[in-house]
């Protein structure tokens, strides 16, 4: 997991500062930079949080719980009004949308 989120982290925050038409660039590299500032083990962006707990997928419903609780989290953090208005979400595809990427949806 530590790798993963290192790697993405890289990935995502370098995105992020090259892309020119994100409206919302400066505020996401402040917040990033400013729960950098407060961990002594970075030297400059916090991308993830530094905890985690992984949940074993062992039942469909349980998958269907996750899948709400990711789908969710774009309207709790209001964002959006519903979780397929977020264009980054696979909830898109789960509505009968397109989303940016082809997936398989759990059935």
């Amino acid at each position: 997991m530590r790798d993963v989120k290192k790697f993405t982290s890289f990935k995502l925050i370098g995105a992020i500062m090259n892309n020119i038409q994100e409206s919302r660039k400066e505020w996401m590299l402040r917040l990033s930079e400013e729960y950098g500032k407060a961990n002594p083990n970075n030297t400059k962006y916090q991308f993830w949080q530094h905890d985690n707990h992984p949940i074993e997928l062992t039942s469909n419903e349980i998958m269907d719980q996750r899948l709400d609780y990711i789908h969710y989290n774009p309207v709790e953090a209001g964002i959006v009004e519903q979780p397929h208005e977020y264009i980054y979400s696979s909830a898109r595809d789960y509505a009968g949308l397109v989303g940016l990427l082809s997936l398989v949806k759990i059935e």
